[in-house]
C-alpha cells in the first residue's frame, strides 16, 4: 500500500528513538501514519530535530510517541479515545502540549507586558506530566534553528516566546544541552547587531584562543598523569549569550573576561577532585577571589563542582572548572535543578511557591535520570504524589496571579487590592457568574463585580463558610473591622452569635463555658471576639453543646437521669409555662423521652444539676425515677404561658405519591409547625414517618391527630 505521507514515514522509519519504542507504542504509531493524508502536519525536519533532542535526554516511549502525535494532530485526535484507555500517560502528555497552547497565546497578547515569570509558573501548573516540558524545548530549539526560513515578525515572535518561556525553563530545570542554544539563538534573532559584534570578536581570537587552550589541556593533563590522577581535560566552549550577559553584569570589555579561556576536569571521585585542584595551583598562581568550593557547600539546587581562576602561561587568566563524571552527566542532562542563584528575579517568590516547584524540580531530576522501564512507573506516580499548593489563574488582562489552592474569588479580588476586596460584590470565572466561595482553578480568568462604597461581610471571616483561603486576605477583612466601633463589633457579633445558636436551640444556654474556654470576662468581650472573626460563632456554640454534654453524661452515668435529649436541638418550655407547687425560683424544663402538652397529666422530678424535669404522669422513664427516688417527685401544674411546645407523633402508612405533602399541608392549616420529619421504609410498600411537631397544648395535639388518621392511606397515628 503506497506510504500517504512519505516523508513523514519515511523518515520516522529510521529513527533510533522510533526504532526503541515498545511494541504496544509501534502499533499505535503504525495505526496514527497509515490513517494521515498529509496537510499541515509539522515540517519532517522539525520533527526527527525534535526527537534527536529528547534522544539526548534519555527520554522514554512514551514521551517520544506523545511528541510525534502532536506534530500529527489529526492522527492524534481520531487516536484519542483509544490512547485515553489504552495509554492514559500518551494521552496526558498530549493534553499537556495543547494546554501549553494556552500559556504560548498569552504570551502573544501580553508581549513586551512585564514579567513573563507568571507564565512559566502557569505552564508547571497547568500539565499534569511533568515529562510534557522535555517535549516543549526540544520542539522549541528544532523550530528556532528552522527559524531563518521563517518571515521575520514570526522568527522574532519565536524567540521572544523562547527568551521568557523556554530557555528560563531549560535553566531551571537544568537541562544545559538544549538551554545553552535556545539562548543563543534567541539572542541571535532578537538582537542580531550585537550577536554578530561578539561572534566577530570570539572569530577574531578563535586560533590563538584554541592555540592556548590546546598549551594549557595538554600540560594539565601531564601533571595529573604523573600525579597518577586519571581525568579527562578539555577546553569549556563558551556561548554568546552568556559572554554578553557577563560583560553587561560586570561593565568590562570582552577581553577582560576570566572565563573566555577555560579548561574542565573530569575525575572519577571526589578526593580525585580536590587533588586536581592542588595540581592546578602548583601549577599555576590562583586568584583567591575567584575560587568557589561547591562539593564541600553545594547550591541550593545541588549544584556540585570546583570552579577557580589561575594565572595562566603568559601571563593569562584561566578558569578551570573540576568535578566528577557523575557530577558532569547530572549537569549536562538536567539532573542539576541549576537555576536559583542564575535567576535574580527568582528571589521575590513566596516560600511557598518555592517549596512547590522544588518538589517538581525534584520530580523531573528522577525522571531524567530514570531508565525508559523506571520512567513510566514513576509518571503514574505524578498525579497522587505531586501535589502543587498554589494555583496560577489570570486577570482580564491576562496577568497571571499566584494564588494558594483552595483559594476564591474573594481571595483573588484581596490580591488585586485591599480596596477591591472590599468593594467585592460578586465575581466571573471564564464569563460566568459564580458565587463568592468557588474554587478557582489554575488557568481561570477571573473577573471582578464591585460596588463603590467599602462593605465586607462579617461572615467572610468565619472559616467555615469558604470565602477565604488566604490568612493575609482574612486579616485585611479583620483590619477593616477593627477599625469599627466596640458598640457596633458588639451588636454584630450578637447577632451572628444569636442565629448561629438559635439554629441549635442553645438560645437560653449559659455563656459561662463559653466565656471560660476563650479566656473572657465577659460576654460583650466574646461578642467582638466573634465579630472580629477571632472566634467562630460555631466554636461558640460547640463549646456550649460540649458543657452540655458532659453534664449530661455525668447525670446519665450516677444513675440520676434517664431522660433522652436530642444531642442538637434542646427545647426548654418558659419557665412561667409551669407552676412547681409549693416551691419557687427552680429551673423547670420539658423531659424529651415523653414531651407533655399542656392538658396533658404531668408531674415534676429533681434532678440533680438540670433542675425540675416535667414529665407525662404515665411515663415510662418518669415511673423508673420515681420508683428509685420518690422524694425527688414534685406536684407541677400547667401555667398559662404560651409560646409553643414540642411533641413527636408517629405515623403509620401506606407509602403513596404525594403522602408528604398532603401530611405538610394539613400540620400546616392546623397552623402548627413541622421541626423534623424522618423515613423508615417497610415492607410490602409500607412507610413509618417520625415527625416533630410544635403545638400550643393538648387540645391543638389531639385535633391534629385525628385529621391525620383521617388522610388516604394513614393507617395509625399516635404520640411519640
Amino acid at each position: 500500500m503506497p506510504s500517504p505521507v512519505p516523508n513523514v514515514e519515511q523518515a520516522l522509519a529510521d529513527h533510533a528513538a522510533v526504532a526503541a519504542l515498545p511494541p504496544r507504542l509501534r502499533v499505535l504509531l503504525d495505526e496514527a501514519l497509515a490513517g494521515e493524508d498529509g496537510g499541515e502536519d509539522e515540517a519532517p525536519g522539525v520533527l526527527l530535530d525534535t526527537l534527536d533532542s529528547l534522544a539526548l535526554l534519555n527520554a522514554d516511549g512514551e514521551a517520544i510517541l506523545a511528541a510525534i502525535l502532536h506534530a500529527l494532530p489529526r492522527a492524534a485526535a481520531r487516536l484519542e479515545p483509544k490512547l485515553a484507555a489504552a495509554e492514559p500517560a500518551v494521552a496526558a502528555l498530549l493534553d499537556g502540549q495543547r494546554a501549553a497552547n494556552q500559556v504560548w497565546a498569552l504570551h502573544a497578547e501580553r508581549s513586551g507586558q512585564g514579567n513573563p515569570e507568571g507564565l512559566r509558573r502557569l505552564l508547571l501548573a497547568i500539565v499534569r506530566d511533568l515529562r510534557v516540558v522535555p517535549i516543549l524545548l526540544a520542539r522549541q530549539l528544532a523550530q528556532l534553528r528552522a527559524a531563518a526560513r521563517l518571515p521575520e515578525d514570526e522568527r522574532i515572535a519565536l524567540a521572544q516566546l523562547t527568551r521568557d518561556i523556554h530557555a528560563p525553563l531549560a535553566n531551571r530545570l537544568g537541562i544545559w544541552q538544549l538551554k545553552w542554544e535556545l539562548e543563543d539563538l534567541a539572542f541571535r534573532y532578537l538582537d542580531p547587531d550585537t550577536y554578530r559584534r561578539i561572534a566577530r570578536l570570539l572569530d577574531d581570537k578563535r586560533t590563538g584562543r584554541e592555540r592556548y587552550i590546546a598549551q594549557v589541556t595538554a600540560t594539565l593533563r601531564e601533571a595529573l598523569a604523573a600525579q597518577g590522577i586519571d581525568a579527562d581535560v578539555a577546553g569549556r566552549p563558551k556561548h554568546i549569550y552568556s559572554i554578553w550577559k557577563k560583560m553587561r553584569k560586570k561593565d568590562v570589555p570582552i577581553g577582560e573576561l576570566y572565563d573566555l579561556r577555560a579548561v574542565r576536569v573530569l575525575v572519577d571521585d571526589i578526593p580525585a577532585c580536590y587533588a586536581a585542584l592542588g595540581v592546578a595551583h602548583a601549577l599555576w598562581v590562583p586568584i583567591p577571589s575567584e575560587f568557589d568550593d561547591y562539593i564541600a557547600r553545594p547550591k541550593h539546587n545541588d549544584y556540585r563542582s570546583l570552579h577557580t581562576a589561575v594565572v595562566g602561561p603568559e601571563g593569562k587568566t584561566l578558569e578551570v572548572q573540576i568535578r566528577t563524571r557523575e557530577m558532569h552527566e547530572q549537569a549536562e542532562l538536567g539532573v542539576a535543578a541549576h537555576w536559583r542563584y542564575k535567576e535574580t528575579g527568582g528571589s521575590q517568590r513566596s516560600a511557598a511557591g518555592n517549596a512547590a516547584l522544588d518538589r517538581k524540580i525534584g520530580w523531573m531530576r528522577r525522571l531524567l535520570e530514570a531508565s525508559s522501564e523506571g520512567a513510566g512507573e514513576l509518571a503514574g506516580g505524578l498525579d497522587t504524589e505531586l501535589v502543587e499548593d498554589r494555583i496560577y489563574v489570570l486577570t482580564p488582562r491576562g496577568e497571571v496571579v499566584d494564588l494558594p489552592r483552595g483559594a476564591t474569588p474573594l481571595d483573588f479580588a484581596y490580591h488585586v487590592h485591599t480596596d477591591v476586596g472590599h468593594r467585592c460584590r460578586g465575581a466571573k470565572v471564564d464569563g460566568r457568574i459564580v458565587p463568592l466561595d468557588h474554587r478557582l482553578q489554575s488557568g481561570d480568568r477571573v473577573e471582578i463585580l464591585t460596588g463603590k462604597v467599602s462593605e465586607p461581610r462579617r461572615d467572610w471571616l468565619v472559616v467555615a463558610n469558604g470565602f477565604l483561603a488566604s490568612a493575609r486576605s482574612r486579616e485585611k477583612v479583620r483590619s477593616w473591622f477593627h477599625k469599627l466601633d466596640r458598640a457596633r463589633n458588639i451588636q454584630d457579633g450578637r447577632d451572628l452569635l444569636d442565629r448561629e445558636l438559635k439554629r441549635l436551640g442553645l438560645q437560653q444556654a449559659d455563656p459561662a463555658p463559653a466565656l471560660q474556654k476563650f479566656n473572657t470576662a465577659t460576654l460583650e468581650d466574646l461578642q467582638v471576639m466573634v465579630a472580629l472573626g477571632d472566634v467562630g460563632p460555631h466554636q461558640v456554640a460547640r463549646a456550649l453543646l460540649e458543657h452540655e454534654r458532659s453534664a449530661r453524661d455525668a447525670a446519665t452515668a450516677d444513675g440520676r437521669e434517664l431522660a433522652v435529649r436530642a444531642p442538637r436541638r434542646k427545647a426548654k418550655a418558659p419557665i412561667s409555662a409551669f407552676t412547681v407547687v409549693g416551691v419557687g425560683n427552680l429551673l423547670v424544663q420539658v423531659a424529651r423521652c415523653c414531651q407533655p402538652v399542656p392538658g396533658d397529666a404531668v408531674r415534676g422530678y429533681l434532678t440533680r444539676s438540670r433542675g425540675v424535669s416535667v414529665h407525662r404522669a404515665d411515663c415510662a422513664a418518669f415511673l423508673r425515677l420515681s420508683a428509685a427516688s420518690p422524694q425527688r417527685v414534685l406536684p407541677v401544674e400547667w401555667g398559662r404561658a404560651g409560646g409553643g411546645h414540642e411533641a413527636s407523633v408517629v405515623v403509620d402508612a401506606v407509602d403513596r405519591k404525594y403522602l408528604l405533602k398532603d401530611l405538610t399541608n394539613l400540620i400546616a392549616q392546623e397552623d402548627a409547625h413541622v421541626l423534623s420529619i424522618r423515613s423508615d421504609s417497610g415492607r410490602h410498600g409500607q412507610q413509618r414517618l417520625h415527625l416533630q411537631v410544635r403545638v400550643q397544648d393538648f387540645g391543638q395535639l389531639s385535633r391534629l391527630l385525628g385529621k391525620i388518621d383521617s388522610l388516604p392511606g394513614v393507617e395509625r397515628t399516635r404520640r411519640g
